[in-house]
């Protein structure tokens, strides 16, 4: 007996003649020509040395080598389409979603409930980060990103856009005075003071920043952080009003000016461009759409309004 498999074709090909008796049948399983088949089992039957099967007028019967070999055979195709058909029972009841830190702390996870009551069928599993995913690579159905929506190879949903300002504590915001001007915000801490958003606010703001990017400061890189800081009194923090209304509502945070800035910035529902995603991507897709086209009709208008290019102006 060879210390090396034979070719997996091969024994694939032996296991359903094996289990049918008949070549002819086991062509149809396997979409093959009869001649295939005879084919394959006469590459196995010179690797092994030995005749397998013995051909009778209606059909095949197992040699007494055949015979022997046929039930490890047959068990382990066995084991194989059970362990298949499980990981595609497994695959289709969990959704993984990779999404930016702020959208899944703030927005995601305290309404990830009631997708749950809706589709208990569907188990959610959720990564929070700001790498984008490598569908290719990565064990992800679909992914929640902020940007311009310009990624290849994939189908783009835009979910939201967005519009930051900046943000603090009423400790600190009451240092600006009773009448503050955009530009006194530069006289305090900012949070990320290398966010190119904040340029993006000054520009619309009517100010020249300087080399703000320069500055020190706290470089947190995410909004559920710098709010923190922010809630702490640490500095000013670029961020998303929207998703901070509570905070703002217990007096918690102050947004000192109500002029708010866009990049041309949204967040988009990501997945691998395909014919027909699976029904649990469509399924998630259309539930967190719907609920964001409920909350956008019970929001007052705030409209963003989107820095000019300095390039272009």
């Amino acid at each position: 007996m060879p210390s090396s498999l034979p070719p997996v074709a091969a024994i694939r090909v032996f296991e359903a003649a094996a289990r049918h008796l008949n070549f002819t049948a086991a062509a149809e399983e396997l979409a093959m020509t009869q001649a295939a088949v005879s084919y394959q089992i006469k590459l196995l039957e010179e690797r092994l040395g030995t005749r397998l099967f013995v051909r009778r007028a209606r059909g095949v019967e197992l040699t007494e080598a055949g015979a022997r070999l046929a039930p490890a055979v047959l068990r382990a195709f066995e084991g194989l389409r059970e362990s298949f058909a499980a990981l595609a029972v497994t695959s289709e009841h969990i959704l993984s979603v990779s999404a930016v830190a702020t959208f899944a702390t703030t927005w995601l996870v305290p309404r990830l409930g009631f997708f749950q009551l809706a589709h208990p069928e569907i188990a959610v599993r959720l990564d929070t980060s700001n790498q984008l995913t490598d569908f290719a690579r990565d064990s992800v159905d679909l992914g929640l990103r902020a940007g311009r929506g310009d990624w290849s190879g994939l189908a783009i949903h835009k979910l939201r856009d967005i519009a930051f300002s900046p943000m603090l504590s009423p400790a600190l915001a009451a240092r600006l005075g009773p009448a503050p001007k955009p530009a006194d915000l530069l006289d305090l801490p900012l949070i990320d003071p290398s966010d190119s958003w904040w340029t993006d606010w000054f520009r619309l703001a009517g100010i020249e920043a300087g080399d703000i990017e320069e500055r020190s400061g706290l470089h947190l890189l995410s909004q559920h952080l710098a709010a923190r800081a922010a809630l702490a009194g640490q500095g000013v923090a670029i961020l998303e009003p929207a998703f901070f209304a509570e905070e703002v509502a217990a007096g918690h945070l102050v947004q000192p000016f109500s002029l708010a800035a866009s990049s041309n910035w949204a967040y988009y529902l990501v997945y691998p461009e395909t014919r027909r995603p699976p029904r649990k991507v469509r399924v998630f897709r259309d539930w967190i759409m719907s609920r964001l086209q409920e909350e956008a009709a019970l929001r007052p208008d705030t409209a963003a309004r989107e820095a000019p290019d300095p390039r272009t102006s």
